[in-house]
């Protein structure tokens, strides 16, 4: 018979290269109080998943175990990968919280048919509440909800400079903008009318603010 090796390094603080185990661990954390040692379970698995309500005790449970930091610091060092179930106990203030530091990168989203980019464009409408960015060889798109103020903090090595602000869908009575060659001040913008394409960044970071929700998109150099 094959030899089974069994070894609970996973509650050392670091691991000794000669004990460093062989097996990939994933972390999974059920609806229950959160044992003292989970940030050293945390710190070794490769996945972290909480069960539905499992993410209340990250979120709740996980800054009592470091009372000397901010709690909102611990709640953003220890956020799961993956929150899965039928989310009956998860309480939406977590998921809120969780979805605000998920980003969704989507390569090939753009070109190729027009039907499917503009299909892509549509899920970032359907699903305003998480950051989904839309990727191809020469551009990306991202959506910025009126119900916030954006700050776009550009990689000007990579990024730039032809930039664009368009509203889809319902036409924008206001927007207002800082970082751009032709900034918009309080300016309505609609299909039929002006949108803001072609304008150029001229900074490493550009404000945004605007009554409806409007497409950012800037160019992606070729390096």
């Amino acid at each position: 018979m094959d030899l089974m090796h069994h070894s609970s390094t996973f509650l050392l603080p670091t691991i000794p290269l000669h004990h460093r185990p062989s097996l990939t661990y994933a972390l999974v954390v059920l609806n229950q109080t959160l044992p003292r040692f989970a940030p050293l379970l945390w710190k070794h698995a490769q996945l972290r998943l909480c069960a539905d309500g499992g993410a209340n005790r990250v979120f709740d449970e996980m800054p009592l175990l470091f009372p000397e930091e901010d709690a909102s610091d611990v709640r953003r060092r220890y956020k799961p990968d993956v929150i899965n179930g039928d989310m009956d106990s998860i309480r939406k203030e977590v998921l809120d919280f969780y979805r605000s530091l998920l980003c969704i990168l989507v390569a090939g989203a753009l070109g190729g048919r027009y039907d499917h980019e503009m299909g892509n464009l549509n899920v970032l409408y359907c699903f305003s509440s998480l950051r989904i960015v839309l990727l191809s060889d020469d551009s990306l798109i991202y959506l910025l909800p009126r119900t916030h103020h954006h700050e776009i903090h550009i990689q000007t090595s990579v990024e730039g400079p032809h930039c664009g602000l368009i509203p889809i869908g319902v036409p924008s009575r206001s927007s207002t903008t800082t970082g751009l060659q032709w900034n918009l001040n309080n300016t309505e913008m609609r299909f039929g009318g002006l949108i803001s394409s072609s304008n150029i960044v001229v900074g490493e970071k550009v404000t945004v603010q605007s009554d409806t929700d409007l497409l950012w998109t800037i160019s992606i150099k070729k390096l």
